[in-house]
């Protein structure tokens, strides 16, 4: 037993250590793979990533509106804080960092081809950047078109109203991890203009 847990930590520990050292991204990224890989599955929290559900399932995932939860249930990133991400000079740019090896994981586990879709699918954060979303693989899903445009009205709207006292970070965050759809009407008074 004693051999297994140390054999296990080593797989874990070592990849991470070496990752570290390229990018701290690289290196959350390569924790999560080789996790996957040995049959764990993430929970809780994973380096600055607060994962907002159970990651249960990395293929099979069900392709919709919405990410199917058991794959990607979401996740935040803890160092942004709603005072960073309404300060003047945040910008998403900054922190944005999905690598396409990243992006082509994210459309295998939804039983997709990896390869770049233009303009009819992207992978999409769940709880945006602007709202402290992680670039972790739990917070990211293929979300066809026209889904992502009207997402990305919804989060820009979400910012203001965090960033305007109106809503906190922590709800805004939850609701749209849960159901950006169900969120919309609540946010703009109308259904999103989207296909079921």
């Amino acid at each position: 037993m004693k051999v297994r847990a140390v054999a296990l930590v080593a797989a874990i520990a070592v990849p991470a250590a070496v990752s570290a050292a390229r990018a701290p991204d690289t290196a959350q990224h390569d924790v999560n793979i080789v996790a996957i890989a040995s049959g764990i599955h993430a929970t809780g929290t994973v380096g600055t990533a607060s994962l907002l559900g159970r990651r249960s399932k990395s293929s099979g995932c069900t392709l919709g509106v919405l990410p199917d939860t058991r794959c990607s249930p979401g996740a935040i990133d803890r160092s942004r804080p709603a005072s960073v991400l309404c300060d003047a000079n945040f910008r998403t740019g900054t922190v944005r960092n999905v690598s396409d090896a990243t992006k082509h994981a994210i459309e295998i586990e939804y039983g997709l081809a990896p390869k770049a879709y233009g303009s009819s699918l992207e992978i999409d954060h769940i709880v945006s950047l602007e709202l402290g979303g992680a670039n972790d693989i739990a917070n990211l899903y293929p979300e066809l078109a026209p889904g992502f445009h009207v997402k990305d009205k919804l989060e820009n709207r979400l910012h203001r109203l965090v960033c305007a006292g109106k809503l906190s970070l922590r709800t805004a965050q939850r609701r749209i991890a849960s159901d950006w759809t169900a969120l919309y009407p609540t946010a703009f008074g109308t259904p999103a203009p989207i296909g079921r």
